[in-house]
């Protein structure tokens, strides 16, 4: 496997780049694609690329999915083994201000990483989609069995639709799909618009945080080690038709094609007080909190059901809240040079 040649699109991102470097460390061969956009701080993308771009088994490729001949010249070119999607426009937030920029990236962009691998054939396709195509869903915990008709974000409607895209690619022309229902991702080297980011140095500057739905959320929070564990486990994990699939009874985890879905989540949902009190522990220092209500998009609760990754890779997320916030301030600390005594961890 070492010396397979792995596309990851969104390397500059937060997954993308912490996924780039464990797949580095294990000696495979990585392409990295992304256009390093200013959707946040660009700096910090490439801050993360220049940690990629010191091993001589990466090579970086600047653009956008949308772009059909640059995506084509890539295949060509490389000749890839395995193809991981992770680059998209993110936010469930910002989908409801910027609706154009989730069909450019998410639905066009991901229409030509399809196409390429029809033409190109490699073993396996890997992609991101988002625990937020739960949307109304009620039933706990959110499984990948479940039916999600009905999504309340933009976002998670171009993420439903990637696995809609994706089962049609694999029905069609037999290119096995694996898609990633991701939980609530944090960690080291995140994203600012993030819930530990943003609270965090609000809390530094000593200003309000926005605490929505009166702090009665709760998210299944999953540290992006665990994350980046299970896709390296599902990467040669390629699906299989399943002869068993009733379309009378249809299962939505999997397919009569080569088609799979799975949750990557903590499985332990954390209440978003709790949260903040654990980052106020970790730096010594209190919240000032703005309390809000549940904002359009948002739901009050995520909660991984990972039985299946479990069953299949032999894997579940288990880093606590506490661990992975300790880990996030600690780097948080040393990346802006924040001289501030932190609380013991």
């Amino acid at each position: 496997m070492s010396s397979k040649k792995v596309l990851v699109t969104g390397a500059a991102g937060f997954i993308g780049f912490h996924l780039s470097k464990k797949l580095l460390q294990e000696n495979f061969q990585i392409v990295g694609f992304d256009n390093l956009n200013d959707y946040y701080e660009v700096s910090l993308k490439e801050a993360r690329l220049s940690q990629l771009r010191a091993h001589s088994n990466f090579s970086f490729v600047k653009g956008d999915l949308q772009d059909r001949s640059l995506i084509e010249k890539t295949f060509e070119e490389f000749n890839f083994d395995f193809v991981v999607n992770l680059a998209a426009q993110a936010g469930v937030r910002y989908s409801i201000q910027n609706p154009y920029a989730y069909l450019e990236s998410n639905i066009h962009g991901f229409l030509n990483i399809l196409e390429a691998c029809r033409h190109h054939k490699p073993a396996h396709l890997v992609y991101a989609s988002s625990s937020s195509v739960y949307g109304a869903n009620k039933q706990m915990p959110f499984s990948v069995h479940h039916n999600v008709d009905h999504p309340i974000s933009l976002y998670a409607a171009s993420k439903k639709s990637n696995e809609l895209m994706a089962h049609t690619y694999s029905a069609l022309y037999n290119i096995p799909t694996t898609g990633l229902r991701f939980f609530t991702v944090y960690g080291p080297w995140g994203r600012p618009d993030m819930a530990s980011f943003l609270f965090l140095k609000a809390i530094l500057e000593e200003k309000p945080i926005d605490v929505f739905n009166q702090g009665k959320m709760k998210r299944d929070f999953t540290f992006v080690d665990d994350i980046v564990e299970g896709i390296f486990k599902l990467i040669p994990t390629i699906p299989r038709a399943n002869s068993d699939w009733n379309a009378l009874r249809p299962d939505p985890a999997n397919s009569f094609a080569p088609y799979k879905l799975y949750n990557i989540g903590n499985n332990q949902p954390v209440e978003l007080l709790y949260f903040i009190e654990v980052l106020e522990k970790k730096i010594g220092k209190k919240a000032i909190k703005n309390f809000l209500p549940l904002q359009d998009g948002d739901v009050p609760e995520t909660f991984a059901d990972v039985d299946d990754l479990i069953r299949d890779v032999g894997f579940k997320p288990s880093t606590s809240i506490e661990v992975g916030l300790g880990k996030f301030v600690d780097w948080y600390f040393d990346y802006y040079k924040i001289k501030t005594k932190k609380a013991d961890h």
